[in-house]
């Protein structure tokens, strides 16, 4: 009995470790920034810190960031909530397809969301020039203003709004619905009454998600903004660590203490909006509502498919078109179409290869790591009391829930010198990037495995323990084949959105080291529009596979792990 226990403790001591380790890695980072922003405060108003704040720079990018993150948040509320609502409460056809589609704009990197809005628009649009509908020559471009950054950030956070307000709607029951009407009360005093109180706090929640996430968008206001010189807290950081000086850090770092603030504040108050739209509906029988829309369901699908077509389906096309041309401007014709772009970015750029392997590699290293730990990391969180479960899960968010360039700046503060003991040198290769995704995207990878392991009927573990089976045979033998689909789905999640990752690598990479979000990035800014398009092109197809490839694991995953799927 002794050698059982034995054995049975020291996988769950590893355990322990595991997330102790995992627990400081979230941490440390966040802790360095701060501790890095603060660390002069008693030079006063000489301190990096009181510099920074005190600049009117920081103050008009801070403007800047609420003005597009917020006027962004609520064009995501418009388009979230026509979806939210006319997906899950009516009975339109191809619901699946829809919200498909409807996610591909989240998924897709912003930077790629930027350039192929920059083809669609303006007097130098390919699409346009071939339709013979383009401004004229000299025309500016709309997109480069604070207005045309609201617009593409609305529609890259729409989906957060959707998802946030359909957790709301869809276990809205029919039920309510028609006693209300047999009560006598009409269309509009139901929707008044019964379906927004329902759904009011899921669209404030996703309102704050939106928020947050267009705080930390670095992509869209760097491609759009910069231009203009119209720059947000993220592109400001950007900017000033292209530029040199000893104390460049510091302020780099308390600009970034300034926007996590911000990003935790918008978190915290989507959590508290979360918590109080969990209504009880006594005798709820699970039966969502599903509206009949009769003569105007034809109308109610053309409104959803337009929506769509001018999100997504134009945007790419005119991708795609900006990359069949030999150069920005010209219009697509028979005896212009051409794939140079593909053959010169496949072939024979050097940075091409070197940077889709890059990104292969950084991605799919923290998918396989993730993985790895995922399931003994959520077996032992299981096993906590909640409280301590509550808040080890809240410092492991924290990374995910930081903007990008925040976690980029405290990685580097936490490694710019070598390793203590080892003393090996992180900080201008891959392997500080990797440490970055590991940290940022551990979370995406940890909530499928939570949520299908609340699931898991204990039972059969129990019989195993009874039989003599330790911890890790446990785990091996019962747990991981049960649950290799959650683990796995966690992991194609974290590989997709790491592949499309653009605002922790455009501060980290280095020479030799960038990747395909980098890379598309310094070709648009270098004028290179048509190579960047080809680019992009590759990159929206392989996360549409991606996603499809995700969707057929759908029907072995409990419900809400995929986004996309109702």
């Amino acid at each position: 009995m002794r050698i059982a226990l034995s054995r049975g403790s020291q996988p769950n001591w590893l355990l322990s470790l595991l997330l102790v380790t995992i627990t400081l890695l979230s941490l440390t980072p966040s802790l360095r920034l701060a501790v890095s922003a603060m660390s002069q405060l008693g030079l006063g108003e000489q301190s990096p810190f009181w510099q920074v704040m005190s600049a009117a720079s920081t103050w008009r990018a801070l403007g800047n960031s609420l003005y597009t993150a917020t006027l962004g948040a609520m064009v995501s509320l418009l388009l979230g909530a026509i979806f939210a609502y006319g997906i899950t409460l009516t009975n339109v056809r191809g619901k699946q397809w829809l919200v498909f589609c409807f996610m591909l704009p989240m998924m897709i990197p912003p930077q790629v969301t930027a350039l192929s809005w920059l083809q669609l628009m303006g007097p130098a649009s390919p699409l346009l020039n071939t339709l013979g509908i383009a401004p004229p020559l000299g025309s500016p471009q709309p997109l480069y203003s604070p207005e045309g950054i609201i617009v593409l950030l609305g529609i890259q956070s729409a989906p957060l709004v959707f998802l946030a307000m359909r957790t709301s709607l869809i276990n809205l029951p029919a039920e309510l619905i028609e006693a209300a009407r047999i009560s006598g009360a009409s269309s509009r005093r139901v929707w008044r009454d019964i379906v927004l109180p329902l759904s009011r706090g899921g669209m404030l929640a996703g309102v704050f998600m939106a928020f947050v996430s267009n705080l930390g968008n670095f992509g869209i206001p760097a491609m759009l903004g910069i231009p203009d010189a119209y720059y947000v807290l993220p592109t400001l950081i950007y900017q000033r660590m292209a530029g040199f000086g000893h104390s460049v850090l510091q302020e780099v770092a308390s600009l970034s203490v300034l926007i996590g603030a911000l990003a935790l504040l918008g978190v915290a108050l989507q959590q508290r909006m979360q918590r109080h739209s969990r209504y009880s509906l006594t005798g709820h029988g699970g039966k969502a509502h599903d509206l009949d829309l009769r003569q105007w369901r034809p109308l109610v699908e053309a409104a959803l498919a337009t929506v769509l077509l001018i999100i997504l389906v134009c945007p790419f096309l005119a991708l795609v078109v900006s990359s069949l041309v030999p150069a920005v401007g010209v219009p697509l014709t028979p005896g212009s179409v051409t794939s140079a772009a593909f053959d010169e970015m496949i072939n024979h750029q050097g940075a091409t290869p070197r940077a889709a392997r890059n990104s292969l590699m950084l991605a799919g290293g923290a998918a396989l790591v993730i993985m790895a730990c995922a399931l003994p990391l959520a077996y032992r969180l299981k096993r906590l009391p909640e409280r301590i479960q509550t808040l080890v899960v809240t410092l492991i968010e924290i990374p995910y829930a930081l903007p990008g360039v925040v976690l980029a700046i405290a990685c580097i503060l936490l490694f710019a010198r070598p390793l203590p003991v080892i003393n090996v040198v992180v900080y201008g290769s891959l392997w500080i990037i990797f440490l970055a995704y590991l940290v940022r995207f551990l979370v995406l990878g940890l909530r499928p495995v939570m949520a299908s392991l609340g699931q898991f009927d204990g039972a059969l573990e129990e019989a195993a323990q009874l039989a003599g089976a330790g911890t890790l045979r446990r785990l091996v033998d019962i747990l991981l084949p049960l649950l290799a689909p959650a683990v796995f789905a966690g992991g194609l999640l974290v590989f997709l959105v790491a592949l499309n990752e653009i605002t922790v690598s455009a501060l980290l990479w280095s020479a030799g080291n960038e990747t395909l979000g980098v890379l598309i990035f310094n070709l648009d800014e270098g004028g290179e529009s048509v190579l960047a398009s080809a680019i992009s092109v590759l990159v929206v197809v392989f996360v549409a596979l991606l996603m499809a490839l995700l969707n057929l694991l759908a029907p072995r995953l409990p419900r809400g792990v995929i986004p996309w799927r109702t």
